[in-house]
């Protein structure tokens, strides 16, 4: 049985408050306040927030505990910021239509930043936390590969037993315990300039040249482990009748194995040192932004715990990968058994019609609470 009392109308308050302030990763003043909000609420729980400013492109970032150990039992993750422009939430602002709310951020992962505070704030006020260290890391920069909060990220994970995760369980109310690696490249081709009709022998394509790449590296997506290569963004020439000087593609990879990430690499390696077309030069730029997150022993054991917890509270749990990024990796890449999507359900992420589902706010407020107990407890 779980007696622990849960405020709905609250929680959809302040959801709608944190919801209704423009957030985007560039928009270090709405980040601020959002990152206002959290501060107030566990300041008056007694917890010591800290909060770190680590480029002034960004908001805030948040580290709130409730120790002076420096080592923590739960390490509970999530991102303030949003991938939307300022002005979205005059356009459309929160709204609850029947049983979902909607709005800017309310899956990824507004919800899930509340969800954490509220759960917290119960297990405190029935003097369940008392053997318990816990650190939260609240980041600015989630939406934008985390290029400057990662190395705090892993120095907190470094010092934990466990990572919870709050990004939202999936639409079909699974949770999250594999995801893959992501990996940015901008590829540069110079060439040569010539009239395409008069002397076209002159020139260099570098469009020509990029084509050997995108053929190169689409073939190497591979769905049977997982790899996917996808060049998303191109362009390059300035006139219809020029030979293209100059031409750009940015690449987007995902992976759950690091091994091929090195292989294609090399083909780009290759490319550059032996270019398809005579005359050409090429240079890549970029990495690995993220590791992927894949599941060890002690993470499934972990699994299972949770899947136990969620039978004796009626809730059927699933697990689901996903290509799809988080902070988790940076966790679970350093052996710390991590699980992810334990926010409310929900679906739309980065969308118009992004929203939870009311009804899943206080099943998923009882599993995380039961979750962080079991792991204090054992």
């Amino acid at each position: 049985m779980n007696n622990a009392v849960f405020d709905l109308a609250a929680y959809l308050k302040d959801l709608e408050y944190l919801i209704n302030i423009d957030s985007g990763s560039n928009y270090p003043e709405g980040t601020a306040q959002v990152a206002q909000f959290f501060h107030q609420k566990f300041s008056a729980m007694g917890w010591q927030v800290r909060s770190h400013n680590f480029d002034s492109s960004i908001g805030p970032c948040l580290e709130i505990v409730n120790t002076d150990q420096g080592q923590y039992d739960v390490l509970l993750m999530g991102h303030m910021d949003t991938v939307f422009k300022i002005g979205t939430v005059a356009e459309r602002p929160f709204m609850v239509k029947e049983d979902k709310a909607f709005g800017p951020g309310v899956n990824d992962m507004k919800a899930g930043l509340l969800s954490i505070y509220y759960a917290l704030s119960s297990l405190q006020h029935e003097g369940k936390l008392n053997q318990t260290s816990i650190c939260i890391a609240f980041n600015s920069d989630e939406e934008i590969s985390s290029m400057f909060s990662r190395t705090w990220l892993e120095e907190l994970s470094e010092k934990s037993r466990y990572a919870l995760v709050l990004e939202a369980a999936r639409a079909n109310g699974n949770l999250v315990n594999q995801r893959k690696g992501v990996g940015r490249y901008k590829i540069e081709v110079f060439g040569v300039a010539a009239h395409s009709g008069v002397d076209p022998e002159k020139g260099c394509s570098a469009i020509q040249e990029l084509a050997h790449w995108i053929l190169a590296l689409h073939n190497k997506t591979n769905y049977q482990t997982g790899t996917t290569v996808n060049v998303g963004v191109i362009s390059g020439g300035t006139a219809v009748n020029v030979v293209a000087d100059q031409a750009k593609a940015e690449v987007d990879l995902r992976f759950y194995n690091v091994a091929e990430v090195e292989a294609i690499e090399n083909i780009m390696k290759d490319l550059v040192a032996h270019p398809r077309t005579s005359g050409v030069i090429a240079k890549v730029t970029g990495g690995v932004t993220r590791p992927p997150m894949n599941p060890t022993e002690k993470t499934l054991q972990l699994c299972s715990v949770v899947e136990q917890i969620g039978c004796e509270l009626g809730i059927e749990i699933g697990w689901t990968a996903t290509g799809g990024g988080s902070d988790g990796s940076f966790a679970a890449n350093l052996g710390i058994p991590t699980i992810d999507g334990l926010g409310p359900v929900g679906g739309g992420s980065h969308g118009a019609n992004e929203y939870i589902l009311i009804h899943s706010i206080e099943p998923r407020f009882h599993l995380l609470r039961r979750i962080i107990q079991d792991i204090a407890e054992n």
